[in-house]
């Protein structure tokens, strides 16, 4: 325990603060005069001048003006207490000078030399002319060490500047490589998951392929059991069924997945993006069996043409309302609002649903990841990839319970 309370103590004393105690030992101890008024005050400045960076109420801008005026008063008083005008002891006036100049702006610099400058020549007030005379070469004296606390304070207040606006750069500099690691880590993740995706989609490719022949075969097996049956024989006539069934689905995920794996050729040419939007509309309204839903629009009238493959942005607002009435239930009402935002052509689609949980907004865009019964989870990897291919993107907002909002989100120019 005594081991680590002298620790403690160690690495409270800094080594400067002995430099600045050693300093003034020093300045008393060279000094002709040594009187208990000068070794008082000097005690004072050394103490607090190592105390003064440990509180932070004094490191504040208005903690600044009260420790330098501080320092002044106690350096006033020591020169007062030594000589006055005559005394050795005037460069202390460079303590409160130096810290304005290396703590403050410009204006606080100039305002405490002066200061210093006018505390000093105060001095003139005390003494006794009847008995004291000064000669031209006393008020030269007097003037050159004036000019020099007036030099010493802005030739440190100038290289004080230069640090600050050096360390400025510096956190300007810190700011943006954290950013650019940030981008750099995004970047990477978007790469891994774009090597991810490739290599899925490859297998996929390969394995639809191969298991489409297969399927066809069992769904027309199927259908010829359902011919050689008896009509009365409901088990088989219900088997057969469930099967062609299971097969007709397994053909819909394959085909999601050749979808989502095939590399997909743009035919680009300009659109008007509300008329896209009311032919995925009409779709999702004539979608059989009906998808029950109420679809309100609202269109920004002067939105330019953008370049997009219609038919591929067509499936991508299909995909979304029929998700957003998904989630919506029986009745529900969805909104689709168009905007330009950023030099983007912006679509909005917003249900007021189950939501989204914050955990899953950041893998709702991967493959295979639902949380809808029978669902694929290809649907929205689809979506994205398309906007991407478009050079767009999709973001999404969304909260338990309140709905969600999808913005696609795609390039005008």
């Amino acid at each position: 325990m005594q081991i680590a309370s002298r620790w403690s103590l160690f690495r409270w004393i800094r080594p400067v603060d002995l430099l600045w105690l050693l300093l003034f030992a020093t300045l008393h101890w060279v000094s002709p005069l040594r009187n208990p008024a000068e070794r008082m005050f000097l005690m004072a400045l050394a103490v607090f001048q190592v105390i003064q960076p440990r509180f932070p109420a004094l490191n504040t801008p208005t903690g600044n003006v009260v420790s330098i005026s501080l320092k002044l008063l106690l350096s006033y008083m020591l020169i007062g207490y030594t000589g006055g005008i005559t005394s050795s002891h005037y460069l202390i006036l460079l303590l409160p000078v130096v810290s304005a100049a290396t703590t403050m702006g410009w204006v606080g610099t100039a305002v405490f030399t002066a200061l210093s400058v006018g505390a000093y020549a105060s001095f003139l007030l005390f003494l006794d002319w009847d008995v004291y005379v000064m000669f031209e070469r006393d008020f030269e004296e007097l003037s050159l060490r004036s000019a020099f606390l007036v030099f010493s304070g802005f030739l440190v207040y100038t290289l004080s500047e230069e640090q600050r606006q050096e360390a400025q750069r510096n956190r300007e500099t810190a700011r943006l490589l954290a950013d650019a690691n940030l981008n750099l880590r995004k970047a990477e993740s978007e790469v891994r998951r774009g090597e991810r995706l490739s290599a899925l989609g490859q297998l996929t490719a390969g394995l639809a392929h191969e298991i489409r022949n297969p399927l066809g075969a069992i769904h027309s097996s199927a259908e010829v059991l359902a011919r050689v049956a008896p009509a009365d024989n409901e088990i088989a006539q219900e088997m057969s069924a469930n099967i062609r069934s299971e097969v007709d689905r397994a053909n819909q995920i394959i085909t999601k997945f050749l979808q989502f794996a095939s590399p997909t050729e743009l035919s680009a040419e300009p659109e008007d993006l509300s008329v896209i939007i009311d032919r995925a509309i009409a779709l999702v309204k004539s979608a059989r069996p009906p998808i029950p839903c109420t679809i309100y629009t609202n269109y920004l009238p002067d939105i330019p043409p953008v370049n997009v493959d219609a038919a591929l942005m067509e499936r991508v607002f299909f995909n979304l309302l029929v998700n957003a009435a998904q989630a919506s239930g029986e009745g529900s009402v969805i909104t689709v609002r168009t905007k330009i935002t950023e030099g983007f052509a912006e679509t909005a689609i917003i249900d007021k649903g189950v939501g989204i949980a914050r955990e899953d907004l950041d893998q709702i865009f991967n493959p295979f990841f639902t949380k809808r019964p029978g669902g694929t989870g290809l649907g929205l990897s689809v979506v994205s990839r398309i906007a991407d291919l478009h050079g767009g993107k999709i973001l999404v907002e969304s909260e338990l319970g309140s709905g969600s909002t999808f913005r696609v989100l795609l390039p005008l120019k």
